[in-house]
């Protein structure tokens, strides 16, 4: 009977039940709080069956129509109302496999003296995958909004777990503010979308026309709501700063999938609730996704710490990511549903790249943190010799956030170059003179992501090691190296079979646009992606990697002829000069020196030199940001000021109280009763 019954449960249910399952390993976390060993060796692999389980949930739906389910919870006439889709779907994919591969990883990474005790912090961590699954299964305003205020402080938390560092507790301060400061935004979206019926379900929202005035009110607020989550500018800088502080599992998840949530949102509203997209809804993300890609990228390349760079990083790549969604919802507006599919497979193909190997490179990083206990750049390097497991599945991380063939990060952004390409077809001649610049601001992004990257890998695991103390460096254990693998593999399957993950998002853009790309991509041969037509463009992946490995038989082959088998060492980059040191390689700062002078302006740098009579000379740059200074210095000292003069009010005697009872009370009654 109860095979029967479980058998019979559709894949919503089960999705419910996977959700149930996190909360129920997170409150045996708590019973069991310091037992470290069943924490990380059982409830952490548990953990990650559950997402593995609704990551395979979730694909099955993409091809099936939508499930609703109300749900006996929350306030009388009120219920949840829960609902999946193939965009919901496709993001609760992208959650499993991404949380899948960080959950083994933090079995093997989580242990006693991190603040937080493990058994709490293993709460913390299953609710925020529980509240991120049911943010994507909400089909009304009060669900979604319980589930991401849940999601906000369980983060919240996870970033503050080593709460007993003053810089730490500011980061999870700016975040919360920044988020909730969101979450207002979105709350008044939802009351914009509901159109005074008083009914906030989705269903509702998507019967409502609200005309272009609150059409448009709905997605600025929606924009600056999910916007604020997902870090673009100017609301990025509570990212930089939670995510170095927050252990690096939990930034891994934070960046890989929470960032996500946000461009969830987006998509649900600019495409499924608002009916009547205007063009300039469009253009306007376009320009904001491509201004937030280039200051990421900007900012990235010049980091010392390797967790900020990778945080800027992932602001880089949600602006690419939003970029794709505005030519998106530009075609989409100028009723272009084939183009629009096209820009919009580039920006789900993107977001789950970016799962991937972003998650991938937050936990290669905690690797490293765990070995060396090391974070700056300036204080690592040579690991290669001593963690060459981490070092080549870094490789692999590094080389798709490159956007390089023949992994995944190339084909998402060759998917919007693509759709760059065909935007004179629209029909406006004002965005026909903007947006080559804006295709190449895309070439500038992918080739400072190239550069830094090379930084990133080369500073790390390459030459010399900076200190001494790095010889005692060990490797990633088992469980740590398995979550690092998983994530190897995503990165690899979603580079070299496109076609056929193309066929899985392309039912997306039929829901949302009206059209699958995914039928015209299969029309071809499966091994070769041509979004279009042949004669246009296409990319072979295998081709590719064949022809890779090829060149590599052939050199081997060529030097083992030449020199009969022989094989010779020397030093790599002496230069002729064989007594090198660690302090003659090129260091984070050097690397970034260039980007420094070019882009200038967009720093706000102090600089510390040496002076001719020091006797240990040093040079220091402090890079800050101006959006500090011109937009949140100037709120808090405004606040600050508006505190103190309320505090004057504030004089500690009861009877000033009563005065101003009083005086509010015949004030009130005046304008009643004039």
């Amino acid at each position: 009977m109860i095979t029967q019954a479980m058998w019979s449960l559709r894949p919503l249910d089960w999705m419910l039940v996977i959700i149930a399952g996190w909360l129920g390993i997170g409150c045996i976390g708590v019973v069991a709080r310091h037992r470290l060993r069943l924490i990380a060796y059982a409830l952490f692999p548990l953990s990650a069956l559950c997402s593995l389980a609704i990551g395979l949930a979730a694909a099955t739906v993409l091809l099936m129509p939508p499930e609703r389910a109300i749900l006996p919870l929350g306030l009388p006439g009120l219920p949840f109302h829960v609902r999946v889709d193939s965009l919901s779907a496709l993001f609760l994919a992208v959650l499993g496999m991404a949380s899948a591969g960080v959950s083994i990883f933090a079995a093997g990474y989580f242990r006693h003296g991190e603040g937080t005790a493990p058994g709490l912090l293993c709460l913390q961590y299953h609710v925020f995958l529980a509240s991120m699954s049911l943010v994507m299964l909400s089909d009304d305003a009060y669900l979604f909004m319980v589930a991401w205020e849940t999601m906000a402080l369980s983060s919240y938390f996870l970033v503050t777990s080593n709460h007993h560092i003053p810089e730490i507790r500011r980061a999870g301060y700016l975040y919360l503010l920044i988020a909730h400061v969101g979450a207002i935004a979105i709350l008044l979206c939802f009351g914009v979308l509901q159109a005074g019926g008083g009914d906030y379900t989705f269903a509702n929202m998507r019967m409502q026309h609200t005309g272009p005035f609150w059409s448009s009110a709905a997605f600025l607020l929606a924009l600056v709501g999910f916007g604020a989550k997902a870090g673009i500018v100017p609301l990025h800088v509570w990212l930089p700063e939670a995510h170095p502080a927050a252990p690096s599992p939990v930034s891994a998840l934070m960046s890989g999938v929470m960032l996500k949530t946000a461009v969830y949102g987006l998509l649900r509203v600019g495409f499924d609730l608002l009916a009547q997209p205007q063009p300039w809804w469009g253009a306007a993300m376009l320009a904001v996704g491509l201004i937030t890609a280039l200051f990421g990228v900007v900012f990235s390349t010049v980091q010392t710490d390797m967790k900020r760079l990778l945080a800027y990083s992932s602001i880089e790549n949600i602006g690419l990511i939003v970029t794709a969604a505005g030519l998106a919802l530009l075609f989409h507006a100028y009723h272009m549903p084939a183009l629009a599919a096209l820009a919009l497979a580039a920006c789900l193909y993107h977001v789950a790249a970016h799962a991937m190997f972003k998650s991938l490179l937050f936990v290669c990083t905690g690797a490293v943190l765990h070995a060396t206990g090391r974070r700056s750049l300036g204080q690592l390097g040579g690991l290669i010799r001593h963690m060459p497991w981490v070092a080549w599945l870094s490789l692999i991380g590094t080389l798709t956030c490159a956007g390089l063939p023949p992994f995944a990060g190339f084909v998402s952004e060759w998917l919007l170059l693509q759709g760059f390409l065909f935007t004179p077809q629209l029909p406006n001649s004002l965005l026909h003179m903007l947006i080559p610049v804006a295709a190449a601001v895309i070439a500038l992004i992918a080739a400072l992501a190239g550069y830094t990257m090379v930084k990133f890998y080369g500073v790390i695991f390459l030459g010399q090691p900076r200190e001494a103390s790095l010889a005692q460096a060990h490797d990633a254990g088992r469980l740590k190296r398995g979550g690092m693998l998983w994530l190897c593999a995503m990165c690899l399957a979603l580079g070299l079979v496109p076609v056929q993950c193309i066929q899985a998002v392309g039912v997306v853009g039929e829901q949302l646009v009206g059209h699958n790309i995914g039928i015209d991509v299969a029309a071809h041969d499966w091994w070769l992606l041509a979004p279009m037509s042949i004669e246009r463009a296409s990319y072979g992946p295998l081709v590719f990697l064949l022809g890779i490995l090829g060149c590599c038989v052939l050199v081997f082959l060529f030097v083992r002829q030449r020199y009969h088998g022989r094989m010779r060492r020397s030093a790599a980059w002496d230069c002729g000069y064989p007594w090198q040191t660690p302090r003659m390689q090129d260091t984070a700062e050097g690397f970034g020196q260039p980007i420094r002078q070019i882009f200038e302006p967009l720093f706000r740098m102090s600089r510390t030199l040496p002076q001719p009579s020091d006797t240990h000379p040093e040079y220091h740059v402090v890079i800050e940001d101006h959006f500090w200074y011109w937009i949140y210095m100037p709120i808090a000292r405004a606040v600050e000021w508006v505190s103190r003069a309320i505090g004057v009010l504030q004089h500690g005697r009861i009877a000033i109280y009563l005065l101003y009872s009083f005086v509010t009370l015949v004030v009130l009654l005046l304008i009643v009763n004039p």
